[in-house]
């Protein structure tokens, strides 16, 4: 979901007379205070048809990020916002971002024409003076359009300026330094009990020992700051719609979100960020206490994992979903795989560059979005054996969870995939791999293989590899 650095500048320029460029901190106290501005507002609409109006204001903790990187170079995500100085007219802030409404637009119930609302927010340093608040959208060729804007009086009485998270406990895991220079991520848990609250710290400690046991992480470890919110549900578990189970989580996670069994999401945003609140924090992810596979992940949202695997010899799954899904929410990075079945219709548009970093449909030589990577050597696109690989993925989407031997069954066709992916000859190869995105053809992955293709502990290729050290970069350098 990307275009290019010089494109995304411009469009900044033409949409605003100025920009702040990156300065220090004179240059962030000239237009903020070291505070946090939360804006939450509703987004309703339907396939084609989206309208955004503005719920309520929070002076939400101190602020945790950049005081340097204000405005955003990335290019990443389906949205942009823009914090404009009244007075200068410069674009002081901004972020790209994804969101659960943009998502659910792809959905057979959105295609249906049916409406609903999402609750979403916006968080930026506080500004000192009036300032306007744009949201631009993506349109089908991937230009930022605005949707939304309204001028804000900082000052304003009907913002909230109580700390909502008070009474919520929460701790370090571990600390490199200062939140402004530091990548800063807050890990809930939901689904624990008051009783269950020291599983949540051991299951805290463990996905994060995963997460820096895994490069880049690990080599870059040193640029986090990891801290834990303790959310205490009423009871153990979360809702299983599917199965007709339902509980009283405190942060409302589900499964069968837009219709996929496994895709673990939450709609309850303002009841995440006022917990979230009580730690600095960039990113979120949110642990959920069952050993029911599944998990998700949204761009500059939150990600989730399931903590428990259904049995020993699976609970190498949920460190793998971990990972996986925060390569989503963390760099923006897409899913690779495309055999097995999602909620959605058309997510990416065709003939249309979808803005992931790792995810292509133009394979040119010349303007391949990694093409500095690819050997002059190597093919485009880059034959791998997809034939029979997809031959497998039909068969292991004929398995229903439910028949006798699944889970043997689905293990001998992982392990029948695992050797037309571990090929020798393609290992550390990067081309243009097609199958990417939910589409088996038209779309192109850089690698054969990667975390954020097969289900497996692989590496990052080396295209995802550089995309989240370039968000590392940015938030702290």
């Amino acid at each position: 979901m990307k275009t290019t650095h010089a494109l995304f500048v411009l469009l900044l320029v033409s949409l605003s007379v100025d920009v702040v460029q990156a300065g220090g901190p004179s240059e962030f106290s000239r237009y903020f205070k070291d505070r946090t501005f939360r804006f939450d507002y509703f987004h309703t609409g339907t396939k084609g048809e989206e309208r955004i109006s503005a719920d309520k204001m929070y002076e939400d903790g101190g602020w945790p990020g950049s005081m340097t990187a204000l405005v955003d170079t990335m290019n990443l995500g389906e949205y942009v916002f823009e914090i404009i100085d009244a007075t200068s007219n410069r674009t002081i802030y901004s972020r790209g971002y994804s969101s659960l409404f943009n998502e659910w637009q792809t959905t057979d119930e959105a295609l249906a024409g049916t409406y609903r609302t999402f609750q979403e927010s916006v968080r930026f340093p506080y500004p000192l003076r009036k300032f306007q608040l744009k949201i631009l959208r993506r349109n089908k060729q991937m230009v930022f359009s605005e949707i939304y804007s309204s001028v804000i009086d900082p000052s304003a009485i009907e913002i909230h300026h109580g700390n909502r998270a008070a009474n919520v406990r929460s701790f370090d895991v571990f600390s490199s330094g200062d939140a402004h220079a530091k990548v800063d991520i807050a890990i809930l848990g939901d689904g624990y009990t008051r009783e269950e609250l020291p599983k949540f710290r051991k299951d805290v400690a463990h996905f994060t020992d995963v997460l820096f046991s895994t490069e880049p992480f690990k080599h870059r470890k040193k640029d986090f700051n990891v801290h834990a919110v303790e959310v205490e549900s009423q009871a153990s578990g979360i809702n299983q719609p599917d199965k007709a189970l339902w509980v009283e989580n405190a942060l409302g996670t589900t499964y069968s979100s837009f219709g996929s069994a496994r895709y673990v999401l939450t709609d309850e945003n303002r009841v995440v960020r006022d917990y979230a609140a009580a730690v600095p924090y960039d990113f979120l992810f949110i642990l959920v206490n069952t050993n029911r596979y599944g998990g998700g992940g949204i761009f500059q949202l939150y990600a989730t994992c399931f903590t428990v695997g259904e049995t020993p010899a699976t609970a190498w799954q949920a460190d793998y979903v971990f990972v996986h899904e925060f390569g989503h929410s963390f760099a923006g990075l897409g899913d690779e795989y495309y055999g097995s079945p999602v909620a959605y219709n058309e997510f990416y548009q065709k003939g249309v560059e979808p803005w992931e970093p790792n995810i292509a449909s133009n394979i040119s030589r010349t303007s391949l979005k990694w093409n500095d990577l690819v050997k002059t050597q190597t093919l485009l696109p880059t034959p791998w054996n997809k034939v029979v690989y997809d031959s497998m993925e039909n068969e292991r989407g004929k398995l229903k969870r439910d028949m006798p031997g699944y889970a043997e069954k689905r293990q001998a066709i992982l392990d029948a995939e695992r050797s037309v992916l571990d090929n020798k000859q393609l290992a550390g190869t990067v081309g243009a791999f097609e199958g990417a995105g939910y589409n088996s053809t038209g779309l192109f992955r850089p690698s054969i293989d990667c975390r954020m293709f097969s289900l497996s502990l692989t590496d990052f290729d080396p295209v995802c590899t550089r995309a989240i050290n370039r968000m590392i970069d940015f938030y702290t350098k």
